[in-house]
């Protein structure tokens, strides 16, 4: 199950783990980066809470938790290489894994169609 934030977070259920990172459409907006900062493993997020910052050559901005649950993994690929965020951001660019709080609340979040809708 894919979804998706207004803050242009991605999700993807598998096992009650979602995994989790931004948009192609909000990597495009961010331009190249060249620093991205993880949440801990073990961290317990609120749904809006902060979970990761990135910086482009353009601006730094907020990664934010799309739902409440705990970080279980993180990709340090993306640590040393952001540019992978760039080049596969629904794919090798993916930024925490967390494990739901309560599933059901991915319900609350848009699917592709709304999600398209919303950038236009």
């Amino acid at each position: 199950m894919l979804k998706f934030t207004e803050e242009h977070e991605w999700l993807k259920l598998d096992s009650g783990v979602a995994t989790v990172g931004i948009t192609a459409h909000a990597a495009e907006q961010l331009g190249d980066l060249v620093f991205v900062e993880l949440p801990e493993v073990g961290a317990k997020l609120e749904k809006g809470e902060r979970a990761a910052t990135v910086e482009s050559v353009k601006a730094a901005s907020d990664v934010y938790a799309p739902l409440s649950g705990e970080v279980v993994e993180t990709n340090a690929a993306i640590v040393g290489e952001p540019g992978v965020v760039n080049s596969d951001p629904m794919g090798a660019g993916w930024f925490f894994k967390l494990k739901l709080a309560r599933i059901e609340d991915m319900e609350e979040l848009m699917d592709q169609n709304a999600y398209k809708s919303l950038i236009g």
